[in-house]
């Protein structure tokens, strides 16, 4: 990392240590779906109105609840039966996840282009989430696809930096360090300011420490599993880990040796999970 970089890793340091930097913002959309959310008495009618204010989102609400992971016999073709279909809470989590994604652009294409990559990759891991949640845990599979969602957040206020900086995107390998140090940090204070439930919070800083050995379940080791999974077979460090020396393996009931692809039907699930939540 050179001197330049040096710097601005310690600028950045500096401004989230002093609580400067500024930390992105969920969309409107999301922000009111979650406060609608938190109303015990909220209905489907009610939610169905919050959400249907933005068209862009309603329309994706409605593709997903007909995709092949979620439809019934019967096609829904209106809002407030795809939110009676998915229930309050699994709406809730999908709207915010599916807003977050027009918070991963930007005006130059380099930065865009960086955003859209983490984007894609985060909709990648989140749908491996869904599928080992429902094939492996009782925990809520929404939750699971949010975690995923949410696992690398800390990304965007470094590229946002990087956008006024225009000399760090000239440096593809000092960004890339400075993202992988830094975005846990930056992810879980955003999560926090978000008030997202701790479980889901924490990921960023925790779903990189491959011996974490929690007493139960949880969404990190959901997150671990599907990040490994993802590398399988590839050139990444992370492909050369002893998945018998992850504590998440065992703990969501699944053989480290084991080749996940050749369970056709989890193999397909997390496709298709996928490709629902690319659009």
């Amino acid at each position: 990392m050179n001197t330049f970089t040096h710097a601005i890793q310690d600028e950045l340091i500096d401004a989230i240590e002093n609580d400067r930097l500024v930390l992105p913002t969920l969309p409107e959309v999301a922000l009111r779906v979650r406060e609608a959310a938190e109303d015990p008495d909220i209905g489907v009618p009610q939610l169905a109105k919050v959400i249907g204010n933005d068209a862009a989102l309603s329309a994706r609400i409605i593709k997903i609840v007909n995709s092949p992971l979620l439809r019934t016999s019967k096609e829904i073709n209106d809002l407030q039966t795809a939110v009676g279909r998915l229930g309050i809470n699994y709406t809730c989590n999908l709207a915010t996840g599916l807003a977050m994604e027009q918070m991963f652009q930007a005006t130059s294409d380099a930065v865009d282009r960086r955003l859209r990559e983490v984007w894609t990759r985060s909709t990648e891991i989140a749908g491996i989430c869904t599928a080992l949640c429902r094939h492996y845990t009782r925990l809520p599979a929404d939750q699971a696809m949010l975690a995923g969602l949410v696992h690398q957040i800390g990304a965007l206020p470094i590229l946002t930096f990087a956008e006024e900086q225009g000399n760090l995107l000239n440096d593809a390998i000092s960004l890339d360090r400075l993202i992988s140090k830094l975005h846990p940090i930056l992810g879980e204070k955003i999560l926090r300011t978000w008030d997202f439930p701790a479980p889901i919070a924490v990921i960023p800083t925790q779903h990189l420490d491959f011996t974490r050995d929690s007493k139960t379940t949880d969404y990190t080791d959901i997150v671990q599993v599907a990040v490994l999974q993802s590398y399988q077979g590839s050139e990444h460090p992370f492909a050369q880990i002893d998945w018998t020396t992850v504590p998440a393996f065992t703990k969501l009931g699944m053989d480290p040796s084991a080749n996940v692809n050749e369970d056709e039907d989890l193999s397909e699930a997390m496709a298709a999970a996928t490709r629902m939540l690319q659009g």
